[in-house]
């Protein structure tokens, strides 16, 4: 009994140790400028347009609004879970701030269609495993799953255009591959808060389906 109580522990244990591993000290990413902690990954293959990174499961923070642009949505979404992350919970306790936010994004949608916007908070380390619980119904917690992901990085401003332009062009090449993903939705990801100018950086990423792929850029030598 005892031992079947201590594996049991043992296991609780290093589920939560490998769930902290993946949100760790921004020095060990090159995206992540302004925050301690950030999202992490490794790295499974990568060619000239886009890569495939795998991630472990993590736990987010998130809210949700119904809006016909993006844009349109960001402000109100934003500022209920930076509520939430001031001390706008049942702790009452502030919670640092990590990068990326994330923002998931209906594929199938007119330009006239109202679109539901969600989006998600990484939470820092020392909350993976018991976030406190908001005191907003609006905002909730989601367990992203482990997954692989098709990743395309851009410079600039995350909006509604620069975003479909990106997961436009991604797409048509995975589509040009014969890749698999999931094509109802991709998610918009931006690491820079509105503060930061210059050398910002934003990517689109659809989640894999079956076994990734990521041809090798050819050899020029090789004709």
């Amino acid at each position: 009994m005892c031992k079947r109580v201590f594996l049991a522990g043992l296991a609780g244990l290093l589920l939560v140790l490998t769930v902290e591993a993946r949100v760790g000290n921004s020095s060990e990413s090159g995206f992540c400028t302004e925050t301690k902690e950030c999202l992490l990954y490794d790295l499974v293959c990568e060619n000239e347009g886009y890569e495939v990174r795998h991630y472990e499961p993590t736990k987010w923070v998130t809210t949700e609004q119904d809006s016909y642009f993006m844009e349109m949505a960001l402000g109100t979404l934003f500022r209920r879970l930076f509520k939430y992350i001031n001390g706008s919970n049942e702790a009452g306790v502030k919670i640092d701030m990590t990068a990326p936010v994330i923002i998931t994004m209906q594929e199938k949608k007119s330009m006239w269609q109202v679109s539901t916007y969600t989006m998600s908070f990484l939470l820092p380390s020392a909350h993976q495993s018991a976030p406190p619980k908001p005191t907003d119904d609006k905002v909730f917690f989601t367990d992203m799953p482990d997954m692989n992901v098709y990743v395309r990085s851009y410079g600039g401003w995350m909006m509604s255009l620069s975003s479909k332009i990106q997961s436009n062009l991604l797409s048509k090449e995975l589509d040009n591959l014969g890749a698999t993903y999931n094509k109802d939705f991709h998610y918009a990801v931006g690491y820079d808060s509105p503060m930061k100018i210059l050398n910002r950086h934003n990517e689109v990423w659809y989640v894999v389906e079956g076994e990734p792929m990521c041809p090798a850029p050819e050899d020029p030598t090789s004709f």
